[in-house]
């Protein structure tokens, strides 16, 4: 994968955030072991295209004013309604030493238990930590769901097959992904009908006639 170079600027501390997002630069910090907090701003564009390509988990050289970085995705905030990008954390990493992360776990292959038991297919876990040197990062990890045969069968964190030199730091005992049964649900039994009472509603709206029309003749 191609180096991805990221320009930011430091940032003036009398700036303030929604300044600076309304004229399309995102507010940002970098921070890590040896080095010191510098707060920054770069072009929304820029960070959004970085962001689509690396992710959190691919190594970004940050060019801060001519002074390269070698710096991790660690936080974004987004916007709640527009769901704009609008604050990045950046940490610092050294590529002979381990860093710790997070991965997303990709679901593949078939489920019986969803294809001929028409089962749900629940995730629980989408993303472990793990431990790592900066060049053996990977973007995703994979978990083949063919073993999911029937309703009892599960798949754990340990069933995740990992590349050699990547430590697993999340539980392997978790549960990561389980068919469930599909819930039948049961129409309600009609209410029963009383003939009876509609006979006798009948009946005595009859019996009312007759005595309407009985009462109309003597009034003649």
């Amino acid at each position: 994968m191609d180096t991805i170079v990221l320009k930011a600027q430091k940032r003036d501390p009398k700036a303030r955030a929604n300044t600076l997002r309304r004229v399309k630069l995102v507010p940002a910090e970098f921070y890590g072991r040896g080095v010191e907090n510098v707060s920054l701003q770069m072009a929304y564009g820029d960070i959004r295209r970085a962001y689509k390509s690396a992710g959190q988990n691919t190594i970004i050289d940050l060019d801060i004013e001519g002074s390269k970085k070698k710096v991790l995705i660690h936080h974004v905030d987004y916007h709640p309604v527009s769901d704009d990008i609008t604050h990045v954390e950046f940490i610092n990493i050294k590529m002979d030493q381990a860093i710790h992360t997070r991965v997303k776990v990709k679901l593949e292959g078939t489920a019986p238990a969803v294809k001929e038991l028409q089962g749900t297919l629940v995730q629980s876990i989408h993303e472990v930590e793990i431990k790592c040197l900066p060049a053996d990062l990977i973007h995703e990890l994979i978990l083949n769901i063919d073993a999911l045969v029937d309703f009892n069968a599960s798949l754990h964190v340990s069933d995740i097959k990992l590349p050699e030199r990547i430590t697993l730091i999340t539980d392997p005992e978790l549960t990561v992904a389980t068919v469930a049964q599909q819930k039948v649900e049961e129409e309600a039994p009609a209410e029963a009908v009383d003939l009876s009472k509609i006979e006798v509603s009948t009946e005595k709206k009859v019996e009312e006639g007759a005595e309407a029309v009985e009462k109309k003749e003597k009034k003649d």
